[in-house]
């Protein structure tokens, strides 16, 4: 019990809050999230780009560690990835996620996370820090085996795993050991949900559509009850169970990623009441 609750302090002391890039959500960070706070900003099939490149330099200028994702499917070619690149080291920003990206069909030559991880290493490793998505339950497009088989291709050019959204702590777990079991070594990020209240998830969902947890979500409409039914999905419960199904040595979790759908303030706070519970 004393571990776990070790666990739970560690878990919750090191963040990430994945935010979507609209025009208010730089204002709302700053005024409810601590700086200490790591912010990972999506990327849009449908805006592009850019929308993600403003917000992380806003968010960084203000004093954060952000993650931008560079969707690979929304990048042209080499040159446009170097342009992205250079606007990147040059706002000061060291830790990148490369997913593949919803584009279809991607706007260049880069139709995978792997072509664009690579050029990156021939551009010589501009970022110390570059993460890389790993699908708990299954890919809406792909099978598991290559999504494993994939996390092994990517894994001399990252440097950590984000988990996607997963509501069942064993399918969790068993996910984690198929990782290792494959000799990835990279330390693993959990993703979940942070405490979403379900009329505003939906009107994100429907409003903005962009962001790979929403979009998860919307090819999962079944998971939308998770949140919205008596008795369904609660993060600290959900987290509890985790560090329970995680006890296992060489799980190497290293920490959270709550998908917050914009609603930062709401997450914060109920880290916060988690953290009185749970005091270092």
């Amino acid at each position: 019990m004393r571990d776990d609750r070790r666990a739970l302090t560690h878990l919750l002391t090191t963040v990430r809050y994945e935010v979507i890039p609209t025009p208010t959500i730089a204002d709302r960070v700053r005024e409810a999230v601590p700086t200490d706070v790591t912010v990972t900003v999506t990327a849009s099939p449908a805006k592009g780009l850019e929308p993600t490149l403003e917000l992380a330099e806003r968010l960084t200028g203000a004093g954060y560690r952000v993650v931008p994702h560079i969707a690979a499917r929304l990048v042209a070619d080499p040159l446009h990835l170097k342009d992205i690149v250079e606007r990147l080291v040059r706002a000061g920003i060291e830790d990148v996620f490369v997913p593949a990206g919803d584009a279809d069909p991607p706007v260049g030559q880069y139709d995978a996370a792997l072509p664009l991880l690579r050029q990156l290493s021939e551009f010589g490793s501009p970022f110390p820090r570059v993460g890389i998505s790993g699908h708990p339950e299954s890919h809406p497009v792909i099978d598991d085996d290559v999504t494993i088989q994939s996390m092994w291709d990517k894994r001399q050019h990252a440097a950590y795993i984000v988990s996607n959204l997963c509501f069942d702590p064993r399918v969790l777990a068993a996910w984690v050991a198929r990782v290792r079991r494959r000799q990835v070594a990279l330390p693993i990020y959990i993703g979940m949900a942070g405490p979403v209240d379900p009329a505003k998830l939906l009107a994100v969902a429907t409003k903005i559509g962009v962001g790979p947890s929403t979009r998860f979500l919307t090819r999962h409409p079944s998971w939308f009850a998770r949140f919205a039914l008596p008795g369904g999905y609660a993060p600290e419960p959900f987290l509890r169970k985790v560090v329970r199904a995680l006890r296992s040595p060489g799980s190497d979790v290293s920490g959270l990623h709550i998908f917050t759908f914009n609603q930062v303030a709401q997450t914060e706070r109920w880290r916060q009441e988690c953290l009185a519970r749970y005091p270092p």
